[in-house]
């Protein structure tokens, strides 16, 4: 396997965990924030309009960069937004970060899939 299509593979992980894993966790979150379960889980919900809102509008801001960059670029939002979460200390800064995390998902998807097609042999895409 290709060196970089590894590291997109390792992003996509990194991404899909990032979005599911607060699901497992929405009790000691909930406890730790001081808010009831069901406000925790707003956090899933904060992720899902960041991923839907983000996406389009990150697709529109990276339209003309290189795939490379543009990749490299959202990669950096991604840790950007969870260097936030972990640090966050109150819900509203968590919530905040989730969202920012969640802007580069879509767009990441849509052009890494574009990368990774580029990257193996035709009968292989």
């Amino acid at each position: 396997m290709p060196l970089p299509l590894l590291v997109l593979a390792l992003s996509a992980f990194a991404i899909g965990t990032t979005e599911f894993v607060i699901m497992g966790l929405l009790p000691e979150v909930a406890t730790d924030l001081g808010v009831s379960i069901p406000g925790a889980g707003w956090l899933v919900t904060g992720y899902a309009l960041g991923v839907a809102l983000g996406a389009p509008f990150m697709a529109l801001v990276t339209a003309n960069w290189p795939r490379k960059l543009a990749l490299l670029g959202l990669m950096g939002i991604f840790v950007l937004g969870n260097l936030l979460c972990a640090t966050a200390a109150d819900y509203e800064l968590l919530m905040v970060a989730r969202v920012v995390t969640a802007l580069c998902h879509g767009a990441f998807f849509g052009i890494g899939s574009v990368v990774a097609a580029s990257l193996v042999p035709e009968n292989r895409k």
